[in-house]
């Protein structure tokens, strides 16, 4: 019984000394760890808001296609004796691109020119024959009938030696070559790829609300992002009559490039719509917004507090956003010291 009471007294004792260790433990570590004190003013930088003039210009990105572009294939199938340009070339309407091998179809030219002369001479003699009633009638016309069908032979393969050099549909650049001297060449597949950027086409997208500044064959100013400072000219040719996936309709220009092409397929560019007048806006840094793209927000600084305030935003000047509701001039908004701030804490504005 006496060792029984001592084995609790003990177990006891134990469980004692373990609840005891695992609270100093507890106190330990809670004191280690940095306590945030939400009561303490967080430095942050802020600005008064103050309305800013804007000019009316419009602008719309877009970018720029290739007038004309194509790939050229062979009509008939052949080796490639010589391929006489290279990627990068000028090439003009009609020059020689692409010579294959026609040899073969040479020789069957000389065969049948051959039959066209031994046929030609038959006519003759058989002519004078028939008028003389020393043959049938029907044997001249035969051979008259031999005689055009050789002669379509001939047309024929010579069309056909013809479509052995392959000429440039347009005058353009060479940008991709597709195949090498050597090579077995054949309908449909591409040998080389040419390009006309002497006139350009570039299109950009629409809001519908604002589809009706742009009229057909109305000439607009535009720009590329490469070359900001040289102005193009660029004539409506197409507006589109169905919407894209963001509501926006395609506007496309006919746009001459300048004389030494400098403006090349796929650059980005900008078409510009002049306005005198000025609008007085609510501008932000981009960086003073926090929240979500659905729904934006920033911080006011309201009597040394942080006040979350929801924001509406329309257009995007490089790194500022103009506000069109959610703000007014003279708020307090903050633009810097987002570390620990939360709604409703208390601030500290630093210059």
């Amino acid at each position: 019984m006496k060792k029984a009471i001592i084995y609790i007294v003990v177990a006891l004792a134990l469980i004692a000394i373990v609840v005891f260790q695992l609270r100093s433990n507890k106190a330990t570590t809670v004191n280690r760890v940095y306590q945030y004190d939400k009561e303490q003013a967080i430095n942050v930088q802020a600005i008064t808001l103050k309305l800013e003039s804007i000019k009316n210009d419009i602008s719309y990105p877009g970018t720029f296609e290739p007038n004309k572009e194509t790939r050229i294939s062979a009509d008939i199938q052949g080796k490639i004796n010589s391929v006489l340009v290279d990627a990068g070339s000028a090439v003009r309407k009609g020059q020689a691109l692409v010579q294959l091998d026609n040899s073969l179809l040479k020789l069957q030219l000389q065969t049948i020119e051959i039959q066209i002369e031994g046929l030609e001479a038959d006519v003759k003699r058989y002519t004078v024959l028939a008028n003389a009633d020393a043959i049938q009638g029907v044997q001249l016309e035969k051979t008259e009938l031999a005689l055009k069908s050789a002669k379509v032979q001939k047309a024929t393969i010579t069309e056909q030696i013809n479509k052995t050099t392959i000429t440039a549909p347009f005058s353009g650049i060479i940008t991709a070559k597709l195949t090498e001297e050597g090579a077995f060449a054949a309908p449909g597949i591409p040998l080389l790829q040419i390009t006309d950027i002497s006139s350009l086409k570039f299109t950009v997208n629409v809001p519908e609300q604002e589809l009706s500044q742009f009229e057909t064959n109305q000439q607009y100013e535009l720009s590329s992002d490469a070359y900001p400072e040289t102005v193009l000219s660029g004539k409506v040719i197409m507006t589109g009559s169905k919407a894209n996936i963001g509501s926006s309709f395609p506007v496309q220009f006919s746009v001459n490039n300048t004389a030494d092409l400098k403006i090349k397929s796929g650059m980005f560019g900008n078409v510009q719509l002049k306005n005198n007048g000025e609008e007085k806006l609510i501008i932000i840094p981009a960086s003073a917004i926090v929240g979500t793209n659905i729904q934006p927000q920033v911080y006011l600084v309201k009597n040394g507090k942080a006040m979350l305030q929801n924001i509406t935003t329309s257009k995007r000047f490089q790194n500022k956003v103009q506000v069109s509701s959610g703000l007014t001039e003279g708020d307090v908004i903050i633009i810097n010291g987002f570390i620990n701030l939360f709604d409703g804490a208390n601030v500290k504005i630093s210059n």
